[in-house]
C-alpha cells in the first residue's frame, strides 16, 4: 500500500519516511506560528491594520526579551494574511504631476465672507448625494457670497470635469452678460478647479480665480454651511432614481432661494434680498 501510495503522489519511499518523522515537528511549529499569530494579531487590531513589518519588529522588540526575526515576522504576515492597510495614492494628483495640467489659484477672498454687492464674489463646491438608485451622486453648486443665493448647479452620477463645466455653463446663463467688474470665483483645491481648461474658462468668463488654502474647509465656509442645511433639510438618501433626486434638488433649490427667509437678510429670502441690494 505504501509503495502504491507513493507511486500515486509521485513521491519517494525514503521521501516519504521523512516526511512521517518530522510530521511532530511540523506540529509543534504550526502551533508555534499560531501562538505568534495571535500576539501579532493584537498588535495588529491595536493599530487598527495600518501597520508593516517594520513597526511590528519594533514594537516585539520593546514586548519580548529576545525580538522576532523580521523574516519570520513577514512569513507569518503572508501565511495568516497581516496585510498593511495603506492609504492608497490619489488617482487625480498622480495624473496632475504627470500631465501638469494643473495649478493652484492664491487665496485671494481669505474670508471675506461680508459682501454688499451681488455678482461680486461666488464660492463653489462639490458634495456627495449617496441615495438608493444604486449609483453616487454629486451636486456642484455656485453660490452668491452677498445675498446667499444659489445661482448655478448641477447634479450628475459621475465626479468627472464635465460635472464642473455644466456649472460654469449655468453661471454664465444667470449672469446673463451682467459680470461685476471685481467678479470673483472661489473653490477648494480640488482636482477640478486646478484644472488648466477650468481656470482658462472663468477667465473667458471675466472671472478671477481664487482657492482656499490646502486642507482648510473654512476658507469655503458659504458653500460648505448650504450644504449642511441642504442635507438637513432634503431627504436625497431616499431618491431610487437620478431623476427623483434631481427633482428633490430642484424643489428645494427653488424653496432655498425663493421661499425660505433667513435672519441674516433682514428676513428675506435670498431672491428678495438680492433685489434689495441692487435697488439700494
Amino acid at each position: 500500500m505504501v509503495g502504491t501510495l507513493c507511486r500515486t503522489a509521485r513521491v519517494s519511499r525514503s521521501g516519504y519516511y521523512a516526511w512521517l518523522e518530522k510530521t511532530e515537528q511540523h506540529a509543534i511549529r504550526e502551533e508555534q506560528d499560531f501562538q505568534d499569530y495571535l500576539l501579532l494579531k493584537s498588535i495588529y487590531d491595536a493599530h487598527r491594520g495600518k501597520i508593516g513589518y517594520r513597526t511590528f519588529y519594533m514594537v516585539l522588540a520593546e514586548l519580548l526579551e529576545t525580538p522576532m526575526n523580521h523574516k519570520k515576522i513577514l512569513r507569518l504576515m503572508r501565511k495568516f494574511n497581516l496585510f498593511a492597510k495603506i492609504r492608497r495614492a490619489n488617482p487625480y494628483k498622480q495624473i496632475a504631476k504627470a500631465t501638469q495640467e494643473h495649478s493652484v489659484c492664491p487665496n485671494l477672498l481669505n474670508r471675506q465672507f461680508k459682501q454688499g454687492e451681488p455678482g461680486k464674489v461666488f464660492v463653489t463646491d462639490i458634495t456627495y448625494l449617496p441615495n438608493r438608485s444604486g449609483q453616487m451622486a454629486y451636486l456642484s453648486a455656485v453660490k452668491d457670497v452677498a445675498t446667499r443665493e444659489i445661482v448655478a448647479y448641477e447634479v450628475t452620477t459621475t465626479l468627472t470635469i464635465e460635472i464642473v463645466y455644466r456649472t460654469l455653463r449655468k453661471l454664465k446663463e444667470a449672469l446673463d452678460g451682467n459680470v461685476h467688474p471685481e467678479a470673483m470665483i472661489h473653490s477648494d483645491q480640488g482636482f477640478h478647479y486646478t484644472h488648466l481648461e477650468y481656470q482658462q474658462r472663468v477667465k473667458e468668463m471675466k472671472l478671477t480665480q481664487s482657492m482656499s488654502r490646502r486642507g482648510n474647509c473654512l476658507d469655503n465656509a458659504p458653500i460648505e454651511s448650504f450644504f449642511g442645511h441642504f442635507k438637513d433639510d432634503v431627504d436625497f438618501k431616499q431618491a431610487t432614481s437620478l431623476e427623483e433626486l434631481k427633482e428633490l434638488v430642484d424643489e428645494y433649490m427653488e424653496y432655498y432661494n425663493g421661499t425660505r427667509e433667513q435672519w441674516n437678510l433682514k428676513k428675506m429670502t435670498p431672491a428678495q434680498y438680492r433685489s434689495h441690494l441692487i435697488a439700494a
